[in-house]
């Protein structure tokens, strides 16, 4: 069962950074558009950011334009998320999952076309 594995989170400052990586042993990232969500206590999982498949195209929800920026790795078969100018709203569960309905990416992210989804990793901004 493919399944993806998040690191990087963890307890920051407002105003630091994290480096979320995404990575999927054993499967080629590649050919998929890949999503980062995230999940906060009590709300439903969002959309964060899209890569699509050929690395052109970025979507980033208002609420983190400008402060974060996905990326990928393709010889390390790896997907981050950098973030910037952390706010206490970003506190969340973080996710990432491949689309399987499409290589590009549009706006809005919709949750129901990504999946391969892992554990998360909690991103937590507090002074």
């Amino acid at each position: 069962q493919v399944q993806f594995v998040e690191s990087g989170g963890g307890l920051v400052q407002p105003g630091g950074s994290l480096r979320l990586s995404c990575a999927v042993p054993g499967f080629t990232l590649d050919y998929y558009a890949i999503g980062w969500f995230r999940q906060a206590p009590g709300k439903e999982r969002e959309g964060v950011s899209c890569l699509s498949s050929s690395d052109i195209s970025t979507i980033y929800a208002d609420s983190v334009r400008g402060r974060f920026t996905i990326s990928r790795d393709k010889a390390k078969n790896m997907v981050y998320l950098q973030m910037n100018s952390l706010k206490p709203e970003d506190t969340a569960v973080y996710y990432c999952a491949a689309n399987l309905m499409r290589t590009s990416c549009r706006e809005p992210i919709l949750l129901y076309e990504y999946d391969y989804w892992g554990q998360g990793t909690q991103v937590t901004v507090s002074s």
